[in-house]
């Protein structure tokens, strides 16, 4: 594996343990030219799966690309990285459950609200307002009151 450091290719794996629901094994890994260390990780290979946006194109989907977006949403919010990679593992896992070789953006964009709303209402906003695109205060208002529902309910 090359480093990201100093680019040569001879890193020793120093701790390797499960992730992503058994789905991926993460490996700690150490530089022997320069002592960097790096985590890696190594999943199975499946079949492509395609993002049908709302133009109609079709892109692979890539779960950097969700990451990005939940990051972006939850900035400055006290949200842990260990819960980044639990909401994106969650959203992919839901995703390759659906069992088709294509999902439209809208869906993936449900998923990641639903996950964020289970961590942090203020991510669970912001993405909410770039995803549903809101128009006026009136439909802000609406995703507001359905947070502060669901609030009530499990309570």
């Amino acid at each position: 594996m090359e480093c990201p450091n100093c680019h040569k290719n001879s890193s020793k794996v120093i701790d390797s343990r499960p992730s992503d629901e058994n789905r991926a094994i993460r490996r700690r890994r150490e530089c022997e030219n320069c002592g960097f260390r790096f985590t890696t990780f190594e999943r199975i290979e499946s079949t492509p799966l395609l993002v049908v946006k709302n133009d109609g194109t079709r892109e692979a989907f890539d779960r950097e690309k969700i990451m990005h977006g939940v990051m972006a949403a939850a900035q400055k919010r006290p949200v842990t990285s260990e819960e980044f990679e639990q909401i994106v593992d969650k959203v992919e896992n839901r995703v390759r459950k659906q069992g088709v070789s294509e999902i439209s953006s809208k869906k993936i964009g449900e998923f990641v609200m639903d996950e964020l709303a289970n961590v942090d209402d203020v991510a669970y906003i912001r993405f909410a307002s770039i995803y549903r695109e809101f128009k006026d205060m009136s439909n802000f208002m609406k995703t507001m009151e359905e947070i502060m529902r669901k609030r009530e309910k499990s309570r």
